[in-house]
């Protein structure tokens, strides 16, 4: 692969084939798309970990390659941490979902904060990552206390 085909490949895999670049809010129109997408094509842990391990990798050298620390216009991250809000949880929270998710990361409570100052490519991963487990796990609760179901629900009351 040619060093131009590579740089194609990162800048795509890393702005979702270009959405990044598409508005002035590439993180809420990532997080939109990987919510739609996940709705309908609900995708399995292994998915969420893969897309993770390779936008972690992306991220990292796409960062680089434009010689900035986060650039806005990489989004990969915003659709790992979606997925991960949204993961065993039912369609119908899916909004919910995306508004706090979308919450959480532009406010950056601890610890997302501390997540996002991790070096490089994790960095850039590590605070969409751990959003999306706070998200989920704050779902998982009002899903099982307001109609009694989910997995975390379980763990507490069988």
């Amino acid at each position: 692969m040619s060093e131009l085909n590579r740089r194609a490949f990162l800048v795509l895999a890393a702005t979702l084939g270009g959405l990044g670049f598409l508005t002035r809010m590439p993180g809420t129109l990532g997080s939109a798309a990987a919510c739609i997408f996940y709705v309908l094509f609900p995708v399995p842990w292994w998915g969420i970990l893969a897309l993770g391990v390779l936008g972690t990798w992306v991220a990292g050298a796409c960062a680089r390659a434009m010689g900035v620390e986060d650039p806005g216009s990489i989004i990969v991250d915003e659709a790992v941490g979606m997925w991960v809000s949204l993961y065993a949880l039912p369609a119908s929270l899916s909004l919910p979902a995306f508004f706090l998710f979308r919450v959480v990361d532009i406010l950056k409570p601890f610890p997302v904060s501390a997540a996002e100052r991790l070096p490089g490519g994790v960095g850039i991963m590590a605070d969409d990552v751990v959003g999306g487990v706070m998200v989920n796990l704050f779902l998982q609760f009002l899903n099982g206390y307001l109609w009694g179901q989910g997995w975390l629900w379980n763990l507490f009351v069988s």
